[in-house]
């Protein structure tokens, strides 16, 4: 992919600067009808988007629609649906000592926003924080993957087709671009991708003291305790590892099985796997490839240590990665030190639930996680951990309700987004007090001679 030239990125800033000053965005009708030509769009290329999915990275038209198009189009949806009362200046009550005056909050976009996606999820990830970006009256630059060459193209011409460049604008490129962005004076920076080059970008963006979402990783923890549904958990599991063959930043990375039911349980996931993609899974069209070399590699390296239940083939040629659930895994092993967005499951064994919270506790906090089992006991397990999002007796579910905030914390992200949460993130909140002059009381002034009184009120 060509990177873009730095003269580009600086025109393009400088013409959504003209046009930002024009306060044409602010207008709540005009974030509507660019909300309506988005999805316009999005609908009229449906099948350019779900081919060039197939070619980057083997998404079946199902999954590509389930995972990406409709996630965007159902946001979207919600946004049109809702933003006249989100933009509503919101009436705020005021103390007494502060009467007569009135109060509120008002909402206007941040300003320029740069949105970086990464490629596992090429099109939702960049379309879907664009969404939020609209409502909210923001212009904005957009730049996709490199690692997902074809899904980019499609993108960067329907945007091109649908607005003018002056108000939304895609870039291509990679570590080079991303580097004269980073550079650049935004008014919000929204990063999807890896801890590791999210802490680049926030460095970056405290040059200019610009704000920032980041939707991170990690490993998100799946916990199986001995009075689960293991019928369930082993179908849940296996469907919620293998979306998008693994490559799922929420995925469910590594498995706490308590010990009674361990074999009983890596069985039925091994078994589900074969029953959702058949005995030859090489040559399902629903299972994707993982995204290039440079990433099969990686994964493959992964397969060394522990003791394979199941799977562990692997065709470089065809980038392909059989579904493999390594039991027997030890807190020191590779598979355990890096997120692994693929379809390696490691299984780790426990006894008794306080050993799998002590575990998490001393790790980074993850984006996802998973407990299945009965709820009074998964009450107690939230309690005492932490996590960006959470389903009990589910995987990944929690990111199909635009209702609720998705995010990280810590190290697996900063910010949320989803339906009002992406209104929000793009939106500064301005605190309005309303001072009428028909009576000015004295109470305030130097020399503060009713101070007792003042020390009454507040």
């Amino acid at each position: 992919m060509k990177e873009t030239a730095e003269k580009i990125i600086v025109e393009h800033l400088e013409n959504q600067r003209v046009f930002l000053s024009t306060n044409k965005t602010k207008e709540v009708n005009f974030r509507l009808k660019q909300l309506r030509k988005l999805k316009k769009a999005i609908i009229q290329n449906k099948k350019k988007l779900e081919d060039a999915l197939w070619q980057d990275l083997h998404k079946s038209p199902e999954e590509a629609y389930l995972t990406e198009i409709s996630i965007v189009t159902q946001e979207i949806n919600n946004h049109i649906k809702h933003l006249k009362k989100w933009a509503k200046p919101k009436k705020i009550s005021t103390p007494v000592h502060l009467l007569p005056s009135s109060s509120k909050i008002i909402y206007e976009p941040l300003g320029i926003a740069l949105i970086v996606a990464p490629w596992n999820y090429p099109f939702q990830l960049l379309i879907n924080s664009l969404v939020g970006a609209i409502s909210s009256g923001c212009c904005c630059i957009l730049k996709p993957s490199p690692d997902t060459p074809t899904i980019a193209k499609v993108m960067e011409e329907m945007i091109k087709e649908t607005f003018d460049s002056n108000y939304i604008a895609m870039v291509q490129g990679g570590k080079e671009t991303n580097t004269i962005l980073f550079n650049q004076r935004f008014d919000i920076i929204f990063f999807t991708g890896s801890p590791k080059v999210g802490r680049v970008v926030m460095k970056a963006a405290a040059e200019n003291l610009t704000p920032v979402v980041l939707e991170l990783g990690g490993k998100s923890p799946c916990i199986v305790n001995s009075d689960a549904n293991i019928d369930v958990a082993a179908k849940r599991i296996a469907w919620g590892k293998l979306i998008n063959a693994g490559q799922t930043c929420i995925a469910p990375d590594y498995l706490f099985a308590h010990h009674s039911i361990k074999n009983e349980l890596l069985d039925k996931i091994a078994i589900n796997m074969k029953e959702m993609y058949g005995d030859n899974i090489k040559k399902s069209r629903f299972y994707p490839r993982i995204v290039n070399q440079r990433a099969m590699n990686r994964l493959e390296g992964l397969l060394n240590q522990g003791q394979i239940h199941s799977g562990g083939e692997v065709d470089n040629k065809e980038k392909f990665i059989a579904p493999t659930i390594i039991d027997n895994v030890q807190p020191d092993y590779l598979v355990m030190q890096e997120e692994i967005f693929g379809p390696i499951l490691p299984v780790m064994t426990f006894n008794n639930i306080d050993e799998t919270i002590k575990y998490i506790n001393k790790n980074e906090k993850p984006l996802a996680f998973y407990y299945f089992g009965k709820n009074k006991k998964a009450k107690d397990v939230l309690m005492k951990t932490s996590s960006g999002g959470a389903c009990i007796n589910d995987t990944i579910m929690h990111i199909a309700n635009d209702k609720l905030p998705f995010g990280g914390v810590g190290n697996s992200g900063l910010g949320k987004y989803h339906g009002h949460e992406s209104f929000l993130a793009f939106s500064n909140k301005r605190a309005v007090v309303n001072t009428p002059t028909w009576i000015d009381l004295p109470l305030r002034y130097v020399p503060f001679k009713y101070f007792k009184l003042i020390k009454k009120i507040i």
